[in-house]
């Protein structure tokens, strides 16, 4: 016999086990079976964020290791809107070039760290919210899925023009061509001076 009571959400399935587990640390991998979807990451920020639940991870407390989180207990923390505007939301992305702020990834391609999904690009801050960080643009950045759930654990930095250019030189001469082709596609108008200027 079928029940009729609706199924439960994956971000009701995720406050029940964190509640279940109040000091325990979780790992990520056990948050995804229990929510049941890629975007279990999401699904706990929102705890964090909006409904003001302890949860700690690395960024944290030192004795928690990346993809490890905490319920630290009930005692629920100041929660924040969800405040961001769509017109804030396409800036960002428009000013991030459509790119993951942390590993690079395009909106719409293979993940390359994940090439089972394409990249899904969100918004992030940059100063988390819980330690006092706006919605201003200036603390957002387009991040993609993957590092969003920090499933890659990534903290890659910048690289730096002698990086990328040590890098290019090493492809083969089919992708140098398609990151030219990028390039002029992004910077048409500095492409057009430095082509004047020859």
């Amino acid at each position: 016999m079928e029940s009729n009571r609706p199924k439960k959400g994956s971000k009701a399935k995720l406050r029940e086990f964190f509640i279940a587990h109040v000091g325990e640390i979780l790992d990520s991998s056990v948050l995804r079976e229990v929510a049941g979807t890629s975007e279990w990451g999401r699904r706990v920020r929102e705890l964090r964020g909006e409904e003001g639940m302890n949860i700690v991870t690395h960024n944290d407390r030192s004795d928690l290791k990346p993809g490890q989180y905490m319920l630290v207990n009930l005692k629920p923390l100041p929660a924040f809107e969800r405040g961001i505007s769509k017109e804030t939301r396409a800036f960002v992305l428009d000013r991030n070039g459509f790119t993951c702020q942390m590993c690079g990834a395009a909106a719409g391609e293979p993940h390359p760290y994940d090439t089972s999904r394409k990249t899904r690009l969100h918004i992030g801050h940059v100063i988390d919210k819980s330690m006092g960080g706006t919605d201003d643009p200036s603390n957002l950045r387009a991040i993609c899925s993957v590092c969003n759930e920090g499933a890659s654990n990534l903290t890659l930095n910048r690289p730096d023009a002698i990086k990328l250019l040590a890098q290019l030189r090493r492809a083969p001469a089919k992708d140098q061509l398609d990151v030219l082709r990028w390039i002029v596609q992004k910077f048409p108008e500095q492409a057009k001076e430095i082509l004047n200027q020859d």
